[in-house]
C-alpha cells in the first residue's frame, strides 16, 4: 500500500506542475498579440512572408490543438487559405512554432533527459520561457539559464520568473548566444529549437552554428536540437564536422500511446552526446 500512496503523490505532483505550466501560457497569452510575435522580430515576420506556401506563427506552448480548434470557431483563427481568392478552393496553412508545445516539454523532460540533478541547462533562444518553466517543475536541474536576444521576451520571461517564484533556479540573458562563451562551456544540456533559422540571414547562422560547436564541448554533456543537425547546416556553408563533434543517441517516440499525441513533432526533437 505504502507504494501506492508514493505513486498516487507522484501523480499528483506532476498534475499540479501540469497546471502551473498552463496557468503560465494563459498569463502569456494575455500579454502578447494573437501571433505571439513582436514588431521587434522584423527579420523573423520578413521570413514568414517570404514563404513559398502561405504559413502562420501558432505558438505551440501557447495553443494546443483544441484551443486553436476553438479560435477557429470564433473566427480569430484560420486552419486553411483560398487558392484562388473568392472560389472555394481551399488548401491548408503551415503552421510554424518557435516553442515546445507542453508534451513536447514534458517528453523532453521525462524521456529524453536523464536525471538533471546538480546540472545546468542552457536554452538557445529562450523566447517565452518554456523550456525554463517545464526544467524548473520537471527536472531537478540546478540552473536554468535562458539566452534571448530580444528585449521584449526578455522582459515576458523576467516578469513569469517573479510572479512565479522561480528566481532561485532560473536566469534570463538578454544576449547574443555568440557573446556566450563561458555560459556554455559550463552546460550540461544546450537547448536549441528552430533557433536560428528564422531569426537570422544564412551567413549569421552559420557564424552562430560555428561558435557554438566551438563552445558547446564539454565531454558527455548534451545538446538537444529541432530539427536535427543535419537538416539544420545541410543549406549552409560551415567546417563543423558533425561526427568528430556529436554522437546521435536513440529516442523512444512511442512512450505515449494516446491518440491525440503529435509523433511526427516528437520525431523532431534530437539528442546528441558531446564527444
Amino acid at each position: 500500500m505504502q507504494y501506492k500512496a508514493i505513486d498516487d503523490f507522484d501523480e499528483l505532483v506532476v498534475t499540479n506542475n501540469d497546471v502551473v505550466l498552463k496557468n503560465i501560457a494563459e498569463d502569456l497569452r494575455n500579454r502578447l498579440p494573437i501571433e505571439a510575435m513582436f514588431n521587434s522580430e522584423h527579420q523573423a515576420i520578413q521570413k514568414i512572408h517570404q514563404h513559398p506556401l502561405p504559413m502562420i506563427h501558432v505558438d505551440a506552448f501557447l495553443y494546443d490543438d483544441d484551443f486553436v480548434d476553438s479560435l477557429c470557431e470564433e473566427g480569430k483563427m484560420s486552419r486553411s487559405y483560398c487558392t484562388e481568392c473568392g472560389s472555394y478552393k481551399t488548401a491548408s496553412l503551415e503552421f510554424i512554432s518557435h516553442s515546445f508545445s507542453l508534451m513536447e516539454l514534458k517528453f523532453l523532460y521525462q524521456h529524453v533527459l536523464p536525471d538533471l540533478t546538480g546540472k545546468v541547462v542552457v536554452d538557445v533562444g529562450s523566447r517565452l520561457g518554456a523550456v525554463l518553466f517545464a526544467g524548473y517543475l520537471y527536472s531537478s536541474a540546478s540552473q536554468l539559464y535562458g539566452v534571448e536576444m530580444n528585449a521584449d521576451f526578455c522582459q515576458l520571461q523576467e516578469m513569469m520568473i517573479t510572479k512565479y517564484q522561480f528566481i532561485d533556479r532560473m536566469k534570463v540573458v538578454h544576449a547574443d548566444i555568440c557573446t556566450q562563451a563561458s555560459l556554455l562551456q559550463k552546460a550540461d544540456v544546450v537547448v536549441m529549437n528552430n533557433v536560428f533559422e528564422y531569426f537570422l540571414d544564412r551567413q549569421e547562422q552559420a557564424r552562430a552554428w560555428e561558435f557554438i560547436a566551438c563552445n558547446v564541448r564539454k565531454r558527455g554533456s548534451l545538446l538537444v536540437t529541432v530539427p536535427s543537425l543535419k537538416e539544420s547546416l545541410s543549406k549552409l556553408q560551415t567546417d563543423i564536422q558533425l561526427s568528430q563533434w556529436v554522437e546521435e543517441r536513440e529516442l523512444n517516440y512511442d512512450v505515449y500511446m494516446e491518440k491525440d499525441v503529435d509523433r511526427e513533432a516528437l520525431e523532431q526533437i534530437h539528442l546528441y552526446k558531446i564527444l
